[in-house]
């Protein structure tokens, strides 16, 4: 019974209990997607808030702006040269197992495409950096862009340390409103359980296990890549800088359940902020590093994007050059970036690569629709574990983080 009050042994059970439900009674899917939307806004209600606060929190609180550029830089830098290794193996792994070969385009899903196409369109690139900066931070506070916040916060921080003495009552007061919003998180926390049984339940009811038989080459594949991503290439970069991604990953677990179930990231993005903290790493680099990773620094979206180009282009039988695989490659470095802040952003990005690419038909992406709610849990996973590493690195190679207390809290030592 005891174990029954701990939080990742609720969030399994209501797992589990998704999807029973979910098989045994489909016609529940969308009372299910009702209770795991409800869960998941309760916690984007807190999201913008929480990162502001700890934005301004953590620079006023490092008294060095040229350090949070540094922070800043080093982090892009990491962000471009991971993100560049999750989509060549992505690349490697399609290329060696071939999900996509066999695959007849006679029965190619009826779905209707236009939504998907249209948003590509209105994607301009070019004016992705601009975008950056907010007309209306009311609105970017509101519609939960968190680059937008990130970018107001650095300068509203700047703005504090200016102003002297009315800054430091600023800061105070600050510090209160981020100690009741975690209270919040704390609350709604407890209903995780309730809303990883919602999202599970979904998702098994929706689409069901059927559509898993005809693309279960593709999931195999997509998840094999993103375990090599995590457990070789995360690995090997955490132990060159020293600490354990295992356990780090046992410290998170409860974190991990909950976006298994919700599919979602952001459902414990305040958390895992919390729990970097915890563990020794000062607010400025979590502050700076979570926001902007979940920006830049999407891993398992860039796997899926990189593998479902080649598996769409081995369904229609199109053998893509080396030269044209560099080129995909290429383009998705930017491309990825775009899929900050936007909804269905996977498919949309995919649909934008594709069009640029203009050698692979975009009806093939109708065969993906019914499969990527699964592969969705994946992405969440994997974007969740390399923005939490991300910031271990950052801040050990700033030398913000206290180590005893690290290993004290995350390793048991």
């Amino acid at each position: 019974m005891r174990l029954l009050k701990v939080l990742y042994i609720q969030v399994l059970i209501g797992i589990a209990a998704g999807v029973f439900v979910g098989w045994l009674i489909p016609a529940f899917a969308p009372t299910a997607k009702l209770i795991s939307d409800t869960f998941i806004n309760m916690i984007k209600m807190v999201i913008t808030p929480v990162i502001f606060l700890t934005i301004v929190l953590g620079i006023t609180g490092a008294g060095n702006l040229k350090r949070v550029g540094r922070v800043g830089g080093k982090g892009l830098i990491y962000f471009e040269v991971v993100t560049t290794f999750a989509l060549i193996i992505g690349l490697v792994v399609a290329n060696l197992l071939k999900p996509g070969a066999g695959i007849s385009t006679d029965h190619l899903p009826k779905e209707n495409l236009d939504k998907y196409t249209s948003a590509a369109k209105e994607m301009n690139w070019g004016e992705f950096f601009s975008h950056i900066v907010p007309t209306n931070i009311m609105d970017s506070f509101a519609k939960g862009d968190l680059l937008q916040v990130l970018f107001f916060g650095v300068l509203f921080s700047v703005a504090i340390t200016r102003i002297g003495s009315s800054g430091a009552k600023i800061v105070s007061m600050f510090e209160n409103l981020n100690k009741a919003f975690f209270q919040v998180i704390h609350i709604v926390m407890k209903l995780s359980p309730v809303g990883a049984f919602g999202g599970m339940a979904y998702t098994i009811g929706k689409f069901g296990f059927a559509s898993l038989v005809l693309l279960g080459k593709l999931l195999l594949s997509y998840y094999i890549t993103s375990l090599l991503f995590i457990f070789i290439v995360l690995n090997l970069i955490t132990r060159y800088y020293g600490f354990s991604l295992w356990k780090l990953l046992v410290y998170i677990k409860e974190e991990l359940l909950i976006v298994l179930g919700a599919s979602s990231s952001e459902s414990v993005l305040p958390n895992i902020m919390e729990k970097l903290e915890a563990a020794g790493c000062e607010r400025t680099v979590v502050g700076l590093i979570i926001p902007t990773g979940y920006s830049f620094n999407l891993d398992g979206t860039t796997i899926y994007l990189s593998m479902a180009t080649l598996f769409l282009a081995q369904v229609f039988g199109i053998d893509l050059s080396f030269t044209q695989q560099l080129t995909i490659i290429g383009i998705l470095l930017v491309t990825s970036k775009g899929a900050a802040g936007v909804t269905g952003s996977g498919f949309i990005v995919l649909t934008s690569t594709l069009t640029i690419l203009k050698v692979i038909p975009l009806e093939g992406l109708a065969l993906l629709i019914g499969v990527d709610r699964f592969m969705s849990e994946g992405r969440a996973l994997t974007n969740m574990i390399g923005n939490t590493v991300a910031t271990v690195i950052i801040a050990k190679s700033e030398k913000a983080i206290d180590m005893d207390v690290y290993r004290k809290v995350v390793e048991k030592k």
